[in-house]
């Protein structure tokens, strides 16, 4: 399936190199030389886009205020933004990152990176698609449950079980999100030790999935799970999600950290912490994290 992009940057010679960069991918391009010209694509057609590439500095309506209109709009809100900009210091991705842009290109960039990008944010979307597709309609069992546990190995465990306790939320599709991110993180970082160096390389090099299916067919690795507990509490839902790994050094990563933005990953827990739960706390050495999300009301 052909992916739409729309390209947005106010300098012809921007737009000419990625169109060059994109010519030979699978990709259908559409191109907008300011922000106002990109709002009215959008408007019109809010669901014709799978990913934007956002220029940040442009005259008039900015990437920034572009980017901020996409986000409080509940036809766009999953829309992956692509901020690309020559302007990288600390305050400005922290900006970037603070409107919605979890996705980073610092001009000029070659085109391997730039496809590394546009692949994490095509497979972020893919991904979220999925997971609100497979969500049970016939969730009233376990909304009349007063607690389950589930036991996940594989990527596909993780995000089916994600779909199915979702359907409890206030918002399930904002909350499958959260889940499906922590749940895989459990799986990969945690019980596969794979870091956020090393998904970075292999994300890079495009063997990210081929890595996780041999590490999860190693001996040590057979008996190894992501365990999610769900209870229900007077404030909604209380899920706690454990793995069998050693911990992380999760402190750094309740955020994105300017340094990180660039990276096609890194983006899951603040994923999680923003858009999907009332609370996210992680205990101990970073293998066990409890989170809080409303519930759905009951007819």
């Amino acid at each position: 399936m052909t992916a739409s992009l729309l390209v947005v940057d106010d300098e012809p010679i921007n737009l000419e190199i990625i169109s060059e960069f994109l010519e030979d991918e699978p990709f259908s391009l559409s191109l907008a030389d300011s922000g106002e010209a990109a709002w009215r694509l959008l408007d019109e057609r809010p669901s014709a886009y799978n990913a934007v590439i956002l220029d940040r500095m442009m005259p008039g309506m900015s990437g920034i205020d572009l980017l901020r209109r996409i986000k409080a709009d509940p036809r766009m809100e999953h829309l992956p933004v692509i901020m690309q900009t020559a302007a990288a210091a600390s305050e400005q991705v922290a900006e970037g990152l603070a409107a919605g842009a979890y996705y980073y290109l610092i001009k000029p960039y070659e085109r391997t990176t730039l496809l590394s990008i546009i692949n994490a944010a095509l497979e972020d979307l893919t991904r979220w698609d999925d997971l609100t597709q497979r969500m049970s309609h016939n969730v009233l069992a376990l909304s009349l449950a007063s607690e389950a546990q589930f036991m996940v190995r594989t990527l596909e465990e993780a995000q089916a079980v994600a779909g199915l306790v979702a359907q409890v939320a206030a918002e399930p599709e904002t909350a499958v999100v959260g889940l499906a991110e922590l749940l895989v993180n459990g799986v990969e970082h945690g019980n596969l030790g794979i870091d956020f160096a090393g998904k970075s390389r292999l994300k890079y090099e495009e063997s990210w999935a081929e890595e996780v299916e041999r590490r999860l067919a190693l001996p040590e690795n057979q008996h190894k799970r992501v365990r999610l507990h769900l209870q229900a509490c007077v404030e909604g839902w209380k899920v706690t999600i454990s793995d069998d790994g050693e911990g992380f050094d999760w402190q750094s990563f309740l955020e994105v950290a300017p340094e990180r933005a660039f990276a096609p990953n890194g983006r899951g827990i603040v994923l999680a912490r923003k858009l999907a739960f009332t609370r996210v706390t992680y205990l101990g050495k970073g293998n066990h994290v409890e989170v809080l999300m409303p519930a759905a009301r009951r007819n």
